[in-house]
């Protein structure tokens, strides 16, 4: 005497380590994941086995008949009726629980480990990641810091230096070197390098002359844009709080062969990431009537901020010339 197939998880030989359940009468839409290892299409299994589609199983020694073979017409017939879209449920480890004995339809579950859809990833908020497009502000993130642009100045694509760099938009010749183009105002920020020294204080005090030198001396190139530095003036020597860490400046006036001179300053701060090197901002303004107020250089200071941190002058905002 031969009985239905009891209702029951199938493997599903058109979907690949894909279960179907079979609900003693006909295939459903309903499939979750091959557990345990592979079966193998061939002979009848023995009770306890995982039946095959296309064999017969066995149910308490009394051969049954089998199910008919997943991914004939009649899956499609079934898709056609549910409207269910299988791949995408394969594709999000959609997890699917069968017909239990009250005859409710199978339920769905989306397993809680399952990766982001692209919508989810969407929709994920990325406070950390830096704006760098944003034209108001100029992000460094080896050292793990913002700078806020002034208003009427640019974040060049290419400098001679390989540094975080920003400048005044207009330029014009060198009043030393005629095949040279200058520019009012300039601020980089690098990270502290060949040097053994380990305060803030120490590192700008062994920095601004070299800083100087390469504004308004001997640029990186070798040329005399300004005819070279004939004196200085310390005007400004303090700590300073920046980006919620305590930093030192020195701030020089220097005197050069040919045009106005200018104002120079470094800033040296520890870092917020990483091993905490000491991070070096340097600032060369030119002096006289077209270089950048000394108010700029301060407000510059006072809104450096580490990278997401959109207060008091951080992401977003502009200051004036």
């Amino acid at each position: 005497m031969t009985h239905a197939t009891p209702p029951g998880w199938y493997p599903d030989a058109s979907l690949p380590a894909t279960e179907r359940w079979w609900d003693g009468t006909a295939w459903t839409a309903a499939t979750r994941p091959l557990t345990g290892a592979p079966q193998q299409f061939g002979a009848p299994q023995q009770f306890g086995a995982s039946p095959q589609v296309g064999a017969s199983p066995q149910f308490g020694g009394t051969p049954q008949p089998a199910p008919p073979r997943a991914g004939s017409g009649v899956r499609a017939a079934v898709i056609a009726a549910t409207g269910v879209v299988l791949v995408a449920a394969v594709v999000v480890g959609v997890v699917v629980a069968g017909r239990d004995d009250g005859g409710r339809k199978p339920t769905i579950a989306t397993g809680s480990s399952s990766p982001p859809t692209p919508a989810d990833a969407k929709d994920t908020p990325t406070a950390s990641a830096p704006p760098t497009d944003d034209p108001a502000l100029l992000v460094d993130q080896l050292d793990g810091i913002t700078l806020p642009v002034p208003n009427g100045w640019e974040k060049p694509d290419n400098t001679v230096e390989d540094v975080t760099t920003m400048r005044t938009k207009h330029s014009y010749e060198c009043p030393g070197d005629t095949a040279s183009f200058c520019w009012h105002g300039t601020v980089t920020s690098r990270t502290a390098t060949q040097t053994d020294l380990t305060t803030a204080e120490a590192v700008a005090k062994a920095d601004i002359k070299d800083a100087a030198n390469s504004s308004y001396d001997r640029d990186i190139v070798g040329n005399l844009p300004y005819d070279g530095i004939t004196s200085h003036t310390e005007i400004k020597s303090a700590s300073v709080s920046v980006a919620g860490r305590t930093g030192y400046l020195i701030r020089w006036r220097v005197k050069t062969g040919a045009g106005p001179g200018g104002y120079v300053q470094t800033l040296a701060v520890p870092s917020s990431v990483g091993s905490e090197s000491i991070v070096v901002v340097r600032f060369a303004f030119d002096a006289g009537p077209d270089g950048p107020p000394l108010s700029t250089m301060d407000s510059i200071t006072q809104g450096i901020r580490p990278i997401g941190d959109s207060t008091n002058g951080g992401v977003g905002s502009s200051i004036g010339p």
